[in-house]
């Protein structure tokens, strides 16, 4: 995960002094964090200890080995800055209105974070629309998003969903870390459609600057100034926005739509508190389930059970 990648660039800021060694810091954090990345880069230690992710990594093949046996269809969208997106369609067996949208996290893919999820909603009688973010997976983008280019991207996924069923589309947004942080983030724009029942965000992060500003202190005890700064510099001029240009807790102040807060106790990389901050900032009808022994975005894998039975609770609220 991140983390494993900032080390060079906090290694450059703590082993030097002087302006041209936080430079160097912060343009190795860019080019190691934002640009797309050549292969899923995941360090076990920020999402579950070995032998945990031994067993979750069977959860997932299964779940997507069931999920690849259904009818599905790969669609697309065009974003507002041209880029070409990919996701799998999963039509619900009989005809619906009701669809959930799921969106993965960092250097993933929607195949990847999403099965599990994808079947609980098919086996609901839901359709189901994995998505593969900009810069991840099949989609186009030579710059990660984290969430504040990715907003814009969710709504052309809500409209498509809406044409489907002629606007009469009811829909859940399901996302997971910084697909969480997507989703929540696309709430707060001022045209989020209502066609969005409810929100599920599992272990989001409130913006990028701050979990990048909590890695270094954890980690290397080193304050974000300057290197955040110069490497925010950097991504407004490479990649077109800045760290602290949104933040899911600005996002869920304006309370739109009810959301569901799940994070696991045991998170290292996006810390619990991240989840309780958006919960307490956020206006509307909401819920926070905080999962005991659970990593970084491994709660529903190390409690399905409980983690399948809030979610359906809270839908149950909003989709009668």
């Amino acid at each position: 995960m991140i983390p494993a990648l900032i080390a060079a660039a906090a290694a450059g800021g703590a082993l030097a002094a002087g302006a041209s060694a936080c430079l160097i810091g912060a343009r190795v954090l860019f080019n190691r964090v934002i640009p797309r990345q050549k292969e899923v880069r995941v360090d076990v230690s920020e999402m579950a200890d070995g032998e945990k992710w031994e067993e979750y990594i069977k959860i997932i093949h299964r779940e997507r080995d069931k999920l690849l046996q259904r009818k599905s269809e790969q669609v697309t969208i065009t974003t507002r800055d041209g880029l070409t997106l990919h996701g799998d369609y999963f039509p619900s067996e009989n005809p619906s209105r009701r669809t959930a949208i799921l969106v993965h996290g960092y250097t993933s893919c929607g195949m990847n974070d999403c099965p599990a999820m994808a079947e609980y909603f098919l086996e609901k009688g839901w359709n189901a629309l994995i998505v593969d973010q900009r810069s991840h997976g099949k989609s186009e983008g030579d710059y990660v998003g984290f969430g504040i280019l990715d907003r814009f991207d969710c709504l052309k996924w809500i409209d498509y969903v809406g044409e489907l069923s002629n606007g009469e589309a009811e829909i859940v947004l399901y996302g997971v870390s910084m697909g969480a942080a997507t989703v929540l983030m696309a709430s707060g724009l001022d045209n989020f459609p209502k066609s969005v029942k409810a929100i599920i965000a599992d272990c989001a992060f409130t913006s990028p600057y701050e979990v990048f500003k909590h890695i270094l202190k954890r980690d290397y005890h080193l304050p974000p100034h300057p290197i955040m700064d110069i490497n925010d510099g950097l991504c407004r001029k490479k990649a077109g926005y800045g760290f602290r240009e949104c933040s899911t807790i600005d996002a869920v102040k304006k309370g739109v739509c009810p959301i569901l807060f799940i994070h696991g106790k045991e998170d290292k990389f996006v810390p619990t508190y991240m989840s309780e901050e958006n919960y307490r900032a956020c206006t509307g009808e909401k819920e926070i389930l905080l999962m005991e022994n659970a990593g970084h975005a491994a709660s529903i894998y190390e409690n399905a059970e409980l983690y399948k039975e809030k979610v359906t609770e809270f839908l149950e609220k909003y989709f009668v």
